[in-house]
């Protein structure tokens, strides 16, 4: 059973950078497509990245295009998401998911199509 375990969460000033990582245990998570998801106080969950298995796509939220980037690391078998000149609005806590590449080889932004889920790692931008 895949287990994904996120962490790098902090808080880290406006104009500052994080890297989140997802470390996969139990599956190779080059087989899965990966989608990093975030949820503030008081507000829905939204999708933030994705990767597409063995690569084949990514996708970035408007909000997060030029400053995030969303990578994996085979040999780790971990994916990361770079965030770089963090905004306030950034604040959350993210999620990382994944879906088999069987059922979903591209990036498709609905939570409720990802299965399996981390605990979440808390994001707070602030001065």
């Amino acid at each position: 059973q895949l287990q994904l375990v996120e962490s790098g969460g902090g808080l880290v000033q406006p104009g500052g950078s994080l890297r989140l990582s997802c470390a996969g245990y139990g599956l190779t998570l080059d087989y899965y497509t990966i989608g990093w998801f975030r949820q503030a106080p008081g507000k829905e969950r939204e999708g933030v990245s994705c990767i597409g298995s063995s690569d084949r796509s990514t996708y970035y939220a408007d909000s997060v295009k030029g400053r995030f980037t969303i990578s994996r690391d085979n040999a780790k078998n971990t994916v990361y998401l770079q965030m770089n000149s963090l905004k306030s609005e950034d604040t959350a806590v993210y999620y990382c998911a994944a879906v088999p590449q069987a059922i979903q080889a591209m990036c498709v932004m609905t939570a409720g199509g990802f299965g399996s889920w981390g605990q979440g790692t808390q994001v707070t931008v602030s001065s």
